[in-house]
């Protein structure tokens, strides 16, 4: 401030003075508000993406639940499967020593 100048001009280039500081403090908000929009959306935007990887995870353990039971169940097949062929070698074990028997045996030895 010049001693020179009037107090009015002081006042006037004071409130000018005020006024660019509020502008500048306006266009700082005005960015700052951007900025926190930005980030809400990249927010939002990270929220949905875990909720994607969240249904993504859980039909991934559903599929794996199934292939689990199916497992189980091809496995009690092959058991059964294996049953039934270890039945059918016992069948044709014991048709075969009656075969043999049969041959050791005599044409008169049979009544």
């Amino acid at each position: 401030m010049d001693k020179s100048q009037p107090p009015a001009e002081d006042k006037r280039e004071q409130a000018e003075l005020g006024r660019e500081e509020a502008e500048k403090d306006r266009v700082s908000a005005e960015s700052l508000r951007g900025t926190a929009e930005q980030l809400r959306v990249q927010a939002e935007e990270a929220r949905s993406a875990a909720e994607d990887a969240r249904h993504a995870a859980e039909e991934a353990r559903h599929a794996a639940e199934q292939a689990r039971h199916a497992t189980i169940d091809a496995v009690a097949a092959t058991a059964d499967a294996l049953s039934a062929t270890l039945e059918q070698m016992k069948f044709l074990e014991e048709a075969r020593n009656t075969i043999r028997e049969l041959k050791k045996m005599k044409p008169h030895d049979i009544n």
